[in-house]
């Protein structure tokens, strides 16, 4: 059975009932989580012909999504821990959220990804996209969708 779930989670509502819902369900099979945060990279708007002044956005840029990422795991962890589940924490920065998430949960050593969607239907998937249908077609692993 499943001993090692890969979680992405960004901090929205949904991804609380992410936490929530892989908990339990780590819980249940007496498996491990590894919750996992994908930060923006910096924007090439964000690009300065001033070196000094782009590095300093650089630097700020990285420091916002580190803290954002370990709060965010943080977080996940305490509610981990405090249900009886082992919990690691990871996160990178990437221009390609879906790469990023399969690419993780492999390296990660997961038998599983556990994801939300939105479930924006048709014409929301057309003009947002879909990380978690790009992830389904993509990931050599199974892909549990919670809704």
């Amino acid at each position: 059975m499943y001993k090692h779930l890969f979680v992405p989670v960004d901090g929205s509502e949904l991804s609380h009932r992410a936490m929530d819902s892989s908990i339990e369900l780590a819980r249940q099979l007496g498996a491990r989580i590894t919750g996992f945060v994908v930060e923006p990279e910096i924007s090439l708007s964000m690009v300065s012909s001033n070196a000094a002044a782009f590095a300093e956005r650089v630097r700020s840029h990285e420091q916002q999504n580190e803290a954002h990422a370990k709060a965010l795991l943080r977080q996940f962890e305490e509610r981990a821990v405090a249900a009886g589940v082992a919990f690691a924490g990871r996160f990178v920065e990437s221009s390609s959220v879906d790469d990023a998430i399969t690419g993780e949960a492999e390296k990660a050593g997961c038998d599983m990804i556990v994801m939300v969607t939105h479930g924006r239907g048709p014409l929301g998937e057309f003009l947002f996209g879909s990380h978690t249908k790009h992830i389904i077609a993509s990931s050599k692993l199974p892909v549990l969708v919670l809704h």
